[in-house]
Order: structure tokens, then C-alpha cells, then sequence
């Protein structure tokens, strides 16, 4: 049963850092969380959440090759301003909660969203 990402902001007590338009007619099926981004291309399926406390620019490029559908940065961390540009060149929606990686796994595994892993 796919999650809105209305529903994974509440659940986590996220802040949108940029693309809260978009959210409400936003579904996910799955996630997929980690810090390395060569794993999220080898592993993660197309139209998930990317999970990740990376906030560089590489970020937003593996999501957008990955085609993810938005990136929630864990731990409160905030990316830079370069990295917002490029998120809102790519029309991929940025979130943050203060939740660690494993908490916000878990909320949203408990909320009925699924890891995704291909290989």
C-alpha cells in the first residue's frame, strides 16, 4: 500500500527544505537508506525515497539517476545552497527530520513503507 509523503513528513516530524507543492500527490511503495551513493545505483529501484545523511551535491545526482522520488536527510542535517539549486533543477523534493537513519527506517517501516533491493 504506497505511503504519501504528507504522510511520511508527519510521521517524522520533517521539514521541507524545498518542494512542498509537490507532496501531496506524492506515493511511495518504497525506501531505500544509505550514506554510500554507489549502493543506491547498484541497489535501490526507481521511485523510492532515498534515505541518507549525505547532503553534498552527489545527493540529488544519484537520486536523479536512481530516479528517486525525493531525498530525506537524516539526523537534521541541511544541505547547502548548491545542492538546493540542483534539486530544484531536477524537480526532486529535500527533507529533513531530526530522526536518526535507523529511527526513521523504523517509523516508516512501522507506517507501512517498504526497503526496496534489487541485485
Amino acid at each position: 500500500m504506497p505511503v504519501t509523503m504528507e504522510r511520511v513528513v508527519e510521521a517524522l516530524q520533517c521539514d521541507v527544505i524545498w518542494g512542498a507543492d509537490g507532496l501531496r500527490d506524492l506515493h511511495l511503495t518504497a525506501c531505500f537508506a544509505a550514506d554510500l551513493m554507489s549502493e543506491v545505483l547498484a541497489f535501490s529501484e526507481p521511485e523510492a525515497l532515498l534515505i541518507t545523511g549525505l547532503t553534498s551535491i552527489q545527493a540529488v545526482h544519484t537520486a536523479d539517476v536512481a530516479e528517486m522520488r525525493a531525498i530525506l536527510f537524516v539526523n537534521g542535517k541541511r544541505p547547502g545552497p548548491d545542492v538546493l539549486q540542483l534539486a530544484r533543477e531536477r524537480g526532486i523534493p529535500l527533507l529533513t527530520t531530526k530522526h536518526s537513519m535507523f529511527e526513521a527506517c523504523g517509523i516508516l517501516h512501522r507506517d507501512g513503507l517498504q526497503g526496496t533491493m534489487r541485485g
